[in-house]
Parts: structure tokens; sequence; C-alpha cells
């Protein structure tokens, strides 16, 4: 009875978690890519959101966390980022930033770069 409740319980869970990635905006990569440029993300979060240097910024990618925290991270930012309210940054270019950080894919592993290979 207790593995019957639980496992209606993980895929309640499941099923809303896969609701709210459903429901995340409409983005454009392209977009997306030129604006984290523009609102310099780079500088503190890598030039491909793999975080930066002395810990000036998070790594954001790939992977980035769900669509509602990282709005929540721009609008309201804890610790020392910037704020990035409606009048800078508005909810379109927020997704585009977002598709964009959503696009980008881990790279190679070590073992897998030949140049890399016997050290």
């Amino acid at each position: 009875m207790k593995q019957r409740i639980a496992l209606m319980l993980a895929a309640g869970l499941l099923g809303s978690a896969s609701m709210a990635y459903a429901n995340d905006p409409a983005g454009s990569v392209e977009n997306g890519r030129k604006l984290y440029t523009t609102n310099t993300c780079y500088t503190c979060h890598g030039t491909v959101g793999q975080g930066g240097e002395r810990a000036a910024g998070p790594k954001i990618a790939p992977n980035p966390f769900p669509y509602v925290a990282f709005e929540k991270q721009m609008r309201e930012p804890r610790g020392t980022m910037p704020r990035y309210p409606k009048a800078f940054v508005s909810d379109q270019d927020m997704a585009d930033i977002y598709a964009y950080v959503s696009s980008i894919k881990a790279g190679p592993a070590s073992q897998d770069i030949p140049l890399l290979r016997g050290f």
C-alpha cells in the first residue's frame, strides 16, 4: 500500500514537472545568443555558461535550472548579480536568453579529445 502511494505521488510530481517545462515561453536561440553578449552575461557566467573565474558567477549551462527559477533570479537576484527589470530585459528577451542557455550542449569528455589522450 505504501509503495503504491509513493508511486502515485512520484508520478504526479513528474507530471507536474513536465507541465512546467511545457509552459516555458518560446524563445529564439539566435537572438538569445546576441542578448547574452549584449547584456554582458558572459562576463560572470562565461562565454558558454560554464561559470566565471574566481566565483564571478555560477555555471548555468548545460542543463540550466527551470525557467521560473531563471526568471526569479533575473528579476530579483540573490547575491551580487545585478537586477534585470522588464524595462531593461523584456519577458521575450529573457525567454530568448533562456532558449540560448538551454541550447548549450556539454563539451566532450577529456578522454574523447585526441590531443589530450596520453596525458
